[in-house]
């Protein structure tokens, strides 16, 4: 039975060295996470095998999407201009979201192989939504790299945000028809400036983190604008689960003139569905501790109100450092009390 909704007495601790990743697999960086109906925690990350699955108390209970993990590697040059390893025979370019829906099904989000790719829990096909090559930039067309992925438990449909290159958040349904698209690029209500996570709010509601305009905002199922509340580079979005009626947004940090500076995101802000701020967890500047965050990038819950954190910090921290280095990326906090 799932916990209810945390209030301002909630108190959360960080669980230190929590995912015991084996010998051999190699993150580089955990850049979603998303937890089961059993609470097996689903990891995807840009390392030899890109979908780790733990238990709660962080063993690694399953693996795939590589049948050649030590193979070698390839270089490839990432959206941000850098040369990096990929494995050979990883099934994405570049992981990007993963979501569990209601029957357990998985849904992976390779923002530059412009596919989402829906599978079972052994990681077998069961659909794949874009057709690998980009839309033309901005133009509203599925899929210019995509970010995330929503399905609804009352009809299947489906819900991505299409958000590196273009502004849009696109409805499919269940069979991976496309229903409709709504957004465009820009800073009024109902536009975005990269559309980076979604997730349903309730049973009518679509909420969507708009990074760079600093908000959430929170759609009907047709795209109608309902609201907007302010959060510091909102990154990921996650609901609650049974009884659990909160909304738990990822913060990232602040742009390189502000570094440094205490206060400004790495934080994961936990809100009610109104958008009135319930409480938040994360040291005020970022780092490798337990109680901090490097750079978040994807936020889940399980059924005891656990909350699993992931973020990329290999490429906003780590490869920039000498010698590059892989850094801390996965992350679980315990609600211990209230």
């Amino acid at each position: 039975m799932a916990v209810g909704p945390a209030t301002a007495e909630t108190v959360y601790e960080p669980v230190p060295y929590w995912a015991r990743v084996p010998h051999g697999v190699w993150l580089r960086e955990a850049t979603s996470v998303a937890v089961d109906s059993e609470d097996r925690v689903h990891v995807f990350n840009r390392g030899n095998m890109p979908v780790l699955v733990f238990d709660r108390d962080g063993n690694v209970v399953d693996m795939w999407g590589n049948d050649t993990p030590f193979a070698g590697t390839e270089l490839f040059e990432d959206p941000y201009g850098n040369t990096m390893p990929r494995w050979k025979g990883c099934r994405f370019l570049r992981p990007h979201a993963i979501t569990v829906d209601h029957e357990d099904h998985l849904w992976l989000v390779d923002d530059v192989g412009n596919r989402v790719t829906k599978t079972d829990r052994q990681g077998n096909t069961l659909l794949t939504l874009g057709t690998g090559r980009p839309a033309p930039f901005q133009s509203g067309e599925p899929f210019n790299r995509p970010t995330d992925v929503a399905v609804s438990p009352l009809t299947g449909d489906v819900f991505v945000s299409d958000g590196y290159g273009n502004s849009r958040v696109h409805r499919y349904d269940a069979a991976g028809t496309h229903l409709l698209s709504w957004g465009g690029p820009g800073t009024d209500e109902g536009r975005f400036s990269l559309p980076h996570g979604l997730a349903l709010c309730g049973d009518d509601a679509v909420i969507v983190c708009d990074r760079e305009n600093h908000r959430v905002q929170v759609f009907s199922l047709d795209g109608g604008f309902r609201a907007s509340w302010h959060a510091h580079k909102a990154v990921a979005v996650c609901a609650g689960r049974g009884a659990d009626t909160n909304v738990y947004v990822a913060e990232q940090g602040p742009p390189p003139v502000q570094q440094g500076v205490p206060g400004l995101g790495h934080k994961i802000q936990i809100y009610d569905r109104t958008g009135r701020l319930v409480t938040r967890f994360g040291a005020e500047l970022p780092g490798e501790a337990p109680e901090q965050f490097n750079w978040l990038h994807s936020v889940a819950v399980d059924s005891e109100g656990s909350v699993y954190a992931a973020e990329v910090s290999y490429v906003e921290v780590g490869s920039k450092l000498t010698p590059p280095r892989e850094l801390v990326s996965l992350r679980k906090w315990r609600r211990v009390r209230g």
